[in-house]
C-alpha cells in the first residue's frame, strides 16, 4: 500500500470518531432548545440567549485549540492523542449539559445550562478540532480523502439514525413519566458509546502528513495565512451559515410535529403503516425500542422518531451511493454548490403543507434528505483541500489551525441556530412548558423557522460557494506538485 493509501479498516476505525460526535452533536442540534424550554422550563429567548452566550464565551477556544494541536509534538503525532485524552471529560460534560439537577429558581436554572453548555461545548473543540484535522493528515491523495470522509459521514448518519431517531423512545422506556429520569439514561448511555468510539478511532487511525521541515512555528504567520486565504474565507462563511440552518431547521421539526402537525392525522399515518398494532417479528423490535403508538398521545414521539429516521437513512443512501461518484465525476465544489440548492428549496416547502397533509411532509423530507446528503462528507474534505491550499501557496502548513476556524463557524452556526430559534419562537409568544396549548401566532413562528427562514440562510450558503476558487482541476494540479514537493523532501531526508 502506497503512502496515499489508508486501508478500509483504518476509514472505519476513523469514522467512530464522528460517531461519537454526532451522538452529541445532533442532540445538541436536535433537542438542546426544547430540553431547556420543556424540561427546564426557561422562556424561548431565555434558552436560546443561553445557547448565544455559550457561543460568545467559547470563540476565544477554537483558535487556541488549534495553536495547541499544531504544535503538539508526541510519538502518536499532532492531533490523534487528543481524541483520547478528551474522551473520558468530553462525555462527563454530555451527561451534566442533559441532566436536569431539580433547580426551582430560573435564574440559577439558567446558569447552571449555560455553565454546562460551555463546557461541553469547550471540550467538543479540544476534542473535535484535532478529530478533524486528522482527517486532513492522513492522506494527500484527493479521491482518498473523499473516501475517508464519505465513510466518516456513513458514520455521522448512523448517530444522526440513533438520536434522531430512538431518542424521545427511549426517553419514555427509560423515564416513563420521569422525563428527567428518561434524559438521564438515555444520554448515559450514548455517552458511554461515545467514549468506546473514541478510543477506537484512537488506536486506528495514523497521520501521515507533517509539515515542512522547515517550517517555523509562528502564529502571527498563521492567522494572517489563515484570514488572507480566500478558499478559508468562503469555507468559514458556508459553515456558519449551514449550521446556522441545520440548527435552526432540527430545532424547530420537533415544535412543528408537536404543535403545529394534527395529532390524529399523524397518528393514523402511523396506523397504516403498521406502527400502531404491529404484528410478527418486527413487533418484539419495534417494542423493545419504544416505536409503537398505542393512542394519539404517543403520535408526536413517534411520528416525529420515524420523520427523523426516514430523513438518516435515505441521507445514508445518498452519502453512499452518490456523494463519492458525484464529487469525483464534477468536483466537490459544483456537487456542493447544486445539492445545496436543492436543499434550500426542498426546505422552504416545508411551509406548504397543511397540519393534516402528513404524507407531504414525509415526501419532502425524502427529498430534502437526498438533496443534502451529497453535501455532507464533502464540507471537511474542502477544508482538507483549504488546508492543502494553503499549503501550495504560502509553503507553511497548519492543519489544526485551518480546522479550528471552521469548528468554531460550525459551533458558532450551532449555538447562533438554536439561539435565533428560541427568540423567533418567543417573539411569536410560544408557551414554554411540555404539552402547552400554543397560539396561533407561536404556531406560525414555529412554521416559519422549519421552512422559509433556513431555506433563506441555505441560499446564503450557496453565495459564499460561488467565492470558493479549488474547483477539480485546480486541486489535481495542485495535489501533484504538493505531492512532488513532499516527494523531494523525503528523499533529501
Amino acid at each position: 500500500m502506497s503512502q496515499s493509501q489508508v486501508s478500509f479498516r483504518e476509514k472505519v476505525g476513523y469514522s467512530l470518531g464522528d460517531v461519537a460526535a454526532n451522538l452529541v452533536f445532533q442532540m445538541m442540534m436536535i433537542f438542546q432548545l426544547k430540553f431547556y424550554t420543556d424540561i427546564f422550563g426557561l422562556d424561548g429567548a431565555v434558552a436560546g440567549s443561553v445557547l448565544l452566550i455559550a457561543r460568545i464565551v467559547d470563540a476565544f477556544v477554537d483558535p487556541a485549540v488549534g495553536i495547541i494541536t499544531d504544535r503538539t509534538q508526541t510519538r502518536w503525532g499532532k492531533y490523534r492523542p487528543w481524541v483520547l485524552w478528551t474522551a473520558i471529560p468530553f462525555c462527563v460534560f454530555y451527561v451534566l449539559a442533559f441532566w436536569n439537577p431539580g433547580i426551582e429558581d430560573k435564574g440559577l436554572v439558567a446558569l447552571y445550562a449555560t455553565i454546562s453548555y460551555v463546557l461541553l461545548m469547550t471540550m467538543y473543540s479540544f476534542n473535535n478540532t484535532p478529530y478533524s484535522a486528522l482527517g486532513g493528515v492522513m492522506t494527500g491523495d484527493i479521491r482518498e480523502r473523499t473516501s475517508i470522509t464519505s465513510i466518516r459521514f456513513v458514520g455521522s448518519t448512523i448517530a444522526q439514525f440513533v438520536v434522531q431517531g430512538l431518542t424521545l423512545p427511549l426517553v419514555s422506556k427509560f423515564g416513563g413519566e420521569d422525563e428527567g429520569k428518561g434524559w438521564f439514561c438515555t444520554i448515559g448511555l450514548y455517552a458511554a458509546v461515545c467514549l468506546v468510539c473514541f478510543i477506537v478511532t484512537f488506536l486506528s487511525a495514523r497521520e501521515r502528513i507533517a509539515p515542512p521541515p522547515q517550517q517555523e512555528m509562528n502564529i502571527r504567520k498563521d492567522v494572517k495565512e489563515l484570514i488572507t486565504s480566500v478558499p478559508w474565507r468562503a469555507m468559514f462563511i458556508l459553515t456558519l451559515f449551514v449550521f446556522i440552518t441545520l440548527a435552526m431547521w432540527g430545532s424547530a421539526m420537533s415544535f412543528y410535529f408537536q404543535n403545529y402537525v394534527d395529532q390524529t392525522a399523524l397518528f393514523d399515518f402511523l396506523n397504516r403503516l403498521g406502527l400502531v398494532k404491529p404484528e410478527g417479528e418486527g413487533a418484539v423490535l419495534l417494542t423493545t425500542f419504544n416505536l409503537i403508538a398505542h393512542s394519539e398521545s404517543d403520535a408526536y414521539a413517534i411520528g416525529f422518531s420515524l420523520f427523523n429516521m426516514v430523513g438518516a437513512l435515505v441521507q445514508f443512501a445518498g452519502v453512499v451511493l452518490l456523494s463519492n461518484f458525484l464529487a469525483n465525476r464534477y468536483g466537490k465544489k459544483a456537487t456542493f454548490i447544486v445539492c445545496l440548492s436543492l436543499t434550500a428549496i426542498f426546505t422552504a416547502m416545508f411551509w406548504l403543507p397543511g397540519p393534516e397533509d402528513v404524507t407531504s411532509m414525509f415526501i419532502l423530507c425524502v427529498l430534502k434528505s437526498l438533496a443534502y446528503a451529497p453535501t455532507v462528507p464533502l464540507l471537511w474534505a474542502m477544508i482538507g483541500d483549504v488546508a492543502d491550499h494553503i499549503e501550495y501557496v504560502n509553503h507553511r502548513r497548519a492543519t489544526g489551525f485551518c480546522f479550528s476556524g471552521v469548528v468554531f463557524a460550525l459551533k458558532a452556526g450551532l449555538g447562533l441556530g438554536g439561539a435565533f430559534a428560541g427568540l423567533i419562537l418567543s417573539a411569536f409568544g410560544y408557551a414554554s412548558g411540555s404539552g402547552l396549548l400554543q397560539s396561533a401566532e407561536a404556531i406560525t413562528g414555529i412554521r416559519l423557522v422549519g421552512s422559509l427562514v433556513p431555506a433563506v440562510l441555505f441560499a446564503i450558503g450557496v453565495v459564499a460557494l460561488c467565492f470558493y476558487p479549488i474547483t477539480k482541476q485546480f486541486n489535481e494540479q495542485m495535489q501533484a506538485e504538493l505531492a512532488d514537493r513532499r516527494s523531494k523532501v523525503n528523499k533529501e531526508s
